[in-house]
């Protein structure tokens, strides 16, 4: 059967992504004795990987260098573990491993359940909110759309949170730690792209953001991976001021690929309170009579 032509594609992320992921990692933290030589390159060289993970030389500069290699499970856990690479970036790297040999299908339409709209609704003066494909967002509660924009106001197309992270100088000033946001943004899109190497419009979108925003096509280029399943987050709101949130990250069982996200505060701290103010200041009866039309992308 032969290999799709997109599947060449998918080889040259695997090869970046390997030569980041070597680049960070130094011999002596490998557990290899440091050689006094000029070194041309950070971290370890493609020998020093080959060597740890078992594999000849010619076999990792061939992988790395996106020839096709039938690579096995094996192997891609040896290369993990001589990489150090965190539990997250093994998924990614099994997921850019694959092999394409049949003409990709579409990336599905997501739809959010009027259930899942009724919980959102339900929460009360915490901010929630569902993401879908390429950080698509599916449908968001009052209290989200007044913490961070009005997704529903928004084109079809720009209700997606790296776009509005990236694009919107608004975001810039409501997250305090804007980097850390944005780059951890970036991050759940390359987990994606591993997944889904074939979306036409997630490429659009890795297009658009490169072109548009130099932090984006910088930090693209890291091929870092990370899953933020839960933290806290600082703003600085317009009408409420600062405050710290935490936030949990889940994961719909119908659908991995739709991600449920709630703000919360710390019992009687200065952030309940503001977001008690945030509620009051966005009340209006007619949410509750008119839900949010759900979205299909």
């Amino acid at each position: 059967m032969d290999v799709h032509p997109s599947a060449r594609r998918d080889r040259s992320d695997l090869g970046e992504f390997l030569r980041t992921r070597r680049g960070r990692v130094r011999p002596e933290d490998a557990g290899l004795t440091p050689v006094p030589t000029v070194r041309r390159v950070p971290g370890l060289r493609r020998e020093e990987v080959a060597q740890l993970a078992g594999v000849s030389v010619d076999y990792y500069v061939r992988l790395e260098r996106g020839r096709d290699v039938n690579v096995s499970e094996a192997v891609l856990d040896a290369i993990a573990r001589a990489l150090r690479l965190t539990d997250d970036e093994r998924s990614h790297l099994n997921a850019l491993a694959r092999p394409v040999r049949r003409r990709p299908r579409p990336v599905p339409p997501q739809r959010v359940r009027p259930s899942v709209h009724r919980i959102l609704e339900t929460m009360g003066d915490n901010p929630a909110f569902v993401v879908g494909h390429r950080t698509d967002v599916l449908a968001a509660n009052r209290m989200a759309r007044a913490l961070l924009t009005d997704f529903d106001a928004l084109p079809y197309r720009d209700r997606n949170m790296a776009r509005y992270i990236f694009l919107d100088e608004a975001a810039r000033s409501l997250y305090a730690d804007w980097e850390t946001v944005a780059r951890s943004s970036v991050s759940a899109l390359h987990l994606y792209a591993g997944r889904h190497p074939h979306d036409p419009r997630l490429a659009e979108l890795v297009g658009e953001l490169s072109v548009r925003d130099q932090d984006f096509r910088r930090w693209w280029a890291d091929h870092d991976v990370a899953r933020r399943t839960h933290g806290s987050k600082r703003f600085h709101h317009p009408v409420v001021g600062d405050l710290t949130l935490n936030y949990d990250v889940l994961a719909l069982t119908d659908d991995p690929d739709q991600l449920l996200g709630v703000y919360t505060a710390e019992p009687r701290s200065p952030a309940e309170e503001a977001l008690r103010l945030l509620a009051a200041w966005t009340a209006d009866p007619s949410d509750e009579k008119n839900p949010t039309t759900p979205y299909v992308r």
